[in-house]
């Protein structure tokens, strides 16, 4: 049934300004709207909504990544936009926060000024 339709994102916020700067200026994604329920966003395509919450609860996880084709270029890109690269105890990272995994995946995490962890993410076999 939804296997037709567009797919939408999801994040929250408790802060709309730093949000908008993160996701606009830093990551780069162009700003659509600012209603009174999120942020929102085009990600490559995708509505990424930034909701306005007045509390949440921050998930221990990823919550929303990217599918790169270079991911040494755009954490370099990222880390001259500002974002920080995070280091993830008991799992080896290269000096650019990159882990690759046992099948050649290879990821690097940050996070968003309310704490949501974000990823980029290069599969092997899209090399």
């Amino acid at each position: 049934m939804l296997g037709s339709t567009d797919v939408m994102a999801f994040v929250a916020t408790t802060d709309a300004a730093k949000a908008k700067a993160f996701y606009g200026d830093r990551l780069g994604l162009r700003f659509i709207a600012d209603d009174s329920f999120a942020l929102i966003f085009d990600a490559n395509g995708t509505m990424l909504r930034i909701q306005k919450v007045h509390q949440f609860a921050k998930a221990p996880f990823t919550v929303l990544g990217w599918q790169v084709t270079d991911i040494a270029a755009t954490v370099g890109d990222l880390r001259r936009n500002g974002v920080v690269f995070e280091r993830v105890p008991g799992i080896p990272q290269d000096d650019l926060g990159v882990w690759t995994a046992g099948n050649g995946d290879k990821v690097a995490w940050f996070k968003d000024p309310e704490g949501n962890i974000l990823s980029v993410t290069q599969f092997a076999n899209h090399a």
